[in-house]
């Protein structure tokens, strides 16, 4: 088994970080640009219109979440599959 090199941890870090920081900030700006909506909705009255953008754009923060997740856990799905695309390439360079 392969140890993985400092250089390799930090770049694996960096990477986990930026998918963190990646959906923190996405859902940052959902909350903060949603609130406005809902304050003008009120101001203006009539129906609650601004929640047709809250729900599409909650669908799409939630896609985000899943894929975040997905790529954190563990190795991450993408990860999994390389490396069994690499032994697959070595097995057929042996014979």
């Amino acid at each position: 088994m392969n140890v993985p090199s400092d250089e390799a941890l930090r770049r694996k870090a960096q990477r986990r970080v930026k998918l963190k920081m990646g959906f923190f900030i996405h859902a940052g700006i959902y909350v903060l640009v949603n609130l406005g909506l809902l304050a003008i909705n009120g101001v203006a009255g009539g129906k609650p219109w601004a929640l047709w953008p809250m729900a599409g754009w909650g669908l799409g923060l939630a896609i985000h979440g899943i894929v975040t997740y997905i790529n954190l856990r563990g190795n991450g799905v993408r990860e999994s599959m390389v490396e069994r695309e690499l032994e697959r390439l070595k097995q057929q360079d042996r014979d």
